[in-house]
Parts: structure tokens; sequence; C-alpha cells
């Protein structure tokens, strides 16, 4: 079943609060983005101010020059899930061991341009991949659909492995999302600007089926 995550990508504490507070009431299952301005135009509060309540389960997004600077921030969190880019700088291995041993999955996140070649040398510690089809740190975007032929390939370096999406998912393509074998539907701008953040929700929900719980 598929999971509608909603998305928090904000660049001041206020924004922030004011994000995870709109969807708070109806979601336990959160996608939190964060900036360093070096792989993305924009730059977020620091993981340092990172939270989310305690009725939430969160995946961390990092947009990030240098995530794995932030490990001993990142695992008194607890987050459920943490994505990185593989153009990133460190040791993604012994990052992923540090979070495993934590109880904390490991994602990497494709960007349109990010070749597959990409993840096959860390298939092996990966839980997730991230299919990027949006601007780095910024609401919006397109979904451009022809990303979902990558899941053929990623599926079989490792069948189980979950796949997410971000950028440009809306009620028109939420459907086509989820058909496409898109686990995460992580959504953005048209639910965090939406008059009705709920109904778009529940729209989002009815159009790909029911959802199923997420667990580690």
């Amino acid at each position: 079943m598929v999971t509608i995550c909603p998305t928090v990508t904000a660049e001041s504490e206020h924004q922030y609060r004011e994000q995870i507070e709109r969807v708070a009431e109806f979601t336990t299952h959160i996608h939190i983005d964060f900036m360093d301005g070096t792989l993305t135009s924009t730059a977020s509060p620091p993981i340092s101010k990172a939270w989310w309540p305690h009725t939430m389960q969160a995946d961390l997004h990092l947009m990030l020059s240098n995530p794995f600077a932030h490990q001993d921030a990142i695992v008194p969190l607890n987050p459920r899930l943490v994505i990185v880019h593989p153009e990133a700088d460190g040791d993604l291995i012994a990052f992923a061991d540090r979070m495993h041993q934590a109880c904390i999955k490991v994602g990497l996140a494709l960007s349109p341009e990010t070749p597959l070649d990409a993840i096959r040398r860390y298939i092996s510690v990966l839980d997730h991949v991230l299919i990027f089809s949006g601007n780095l740190g910024h609401f919006g975007g397109t979904a451009d659909l022809d990303l979902l032929q990558r899941i053929d390939e990623i599926r079989q370096l490792k069948p189980d492995l979950e796949i997410g999406w971000d950028g440009g998912i809306n009620a028109d393509n939420a459907r086509q999302l989820a058909a496409g074998g898109i686990d995460i539907l992580n959504v953005g701008g048209f639910m965090q600007r939406a008059k009705d953040p709920l109904a778009t929700y529940q729209a989002l929900q009815l159009a790909v089926g029911p959802a199923d719980e997420v667990s580690r």
C-alpha cells in the first residue's frame, strides 16, 4: 500500500513550526527537508533545531554537502529514515552502519540527472531510494512520470527496497505514481499551500487507496 507523507521545506524556524502544525492533526508520518545552501539555493534551520510531535514518525531528507558530520545529532532524534544524496561528501557505508545500529533506515535520493549507477555500490546498505523530480529546496516542480521507468531497474538491484517519490505530486498524478510502484508519496506544496490540507490529504488517500502503516 502507498503512504501519503506531508513534506516540510522551511527556510526559518517559524516556517518549520507552521508547516508541521498544518498537518499535525491528521498525519502520523512526515518528511522533513534540511538544506545548507550547497546542494540547494536555499537553507533551512539546522538539524540541531529539528523537532516533531511524538505522534509522528519522521523521515529526514538531508540536502547537505556533508550530511555524515551530523550523525551525532541525528541518532537522538530517532527518525524512521535518513535520506542523503550520492553527491554528498563522506563515508556513506560507515554512516549507514551507525544509523542501522540505532535502528534508523538509510536511503539515497536520485535526482533526474543522477545515474542509477550511483546507488549500485551502496545497494547492500540501503533501505530506501527516493526518486526526486522537483526543485531541490523548494516546493513545486513537475512530476516527470518518465522517471517511473527507474523503478524496475531499482527493484532488480534489490526487490524489497522501499521507493519514495518527491516532486510535483498532486491529485491528478498520485494514482499513476502509486500504480507505477511508488511506496511513499512525499507531498509538499500541493498540501502545504492548500486552503484545506486535511481535505487535500484525504483526496490523495482516496486516489491511491488505503494507506498502509509504515513501520521500522
